[in-house]
């Protein structure tokens, strides 16, 4: 990255309804916890299937248990103009960074990262909870917040 101060996130997943969303949420929650302002924060998906949609149920919930609010939230499918909108998109597994980077115009893929990585230096996907139960959004949701722990500092 630069050494341009990071003013905006993307957090990307699949769908836009399970994993980014609560990045999102989580994200906006640290930065307010900290009393940090001026970083703007979004989430989108790779695939619009859900655009429109709020986030999944069990995203809404494990946020809540936390004191997070995300169902206000609409799921939507990134568009061209995000890649210049935004100063860093996390992508939350290999799979979204090489659909991020294939859809990326090239000046753009410098902003791309995946997340875990960015945050924490650890190198490691986010797990799609969509096809598990509760406790698979109870461990997303940590992994979530401890690298947005990190991400609020590194940002510093």
């Amino acid at each position: 990255m630069s050494a341009k101060p990071i003013k905006s996130v993307l957090f990307v997943c699949l769908g836009n309804i399970c994993r980014s969303p609560l990045a999102e949420g989580v994200f906006r929650a640290v930065l307010a916890e900290r009393g940090k302002h001026g970083i703007s924060v979004d989430s989108a998906g790779t695939g619009g299937w859900h655009a429109g949609e709020p986030p999944d149920r069990r995203s809404i919930a494990v946020a809540a248990e936390h004191g997070v609010d995300i169902s206000g939230q609409r799921a939507r499918k990134i568009q061209t103009e995000d890649f210049s909108r935004f100063d860093l998109i996390l992508g939350m597994d290999q799979s979204n960074m090489r659909e991020l980077k294939a859809l990326a115009p090239e000046a753009m893929r410098n902003r791309i990262h995946l997340y875990l990585e960015f945050a924490t230096g650890a190198v490691g996907d986010v797990p799609d909870p969509y096809y598990d139960e509760a406790e698979a959004f109870a461990s997303v949701y940590r992994m979530i917040r401890e690298a947005s722990e990190e991400l609020a500092t590194r940002l510093n």
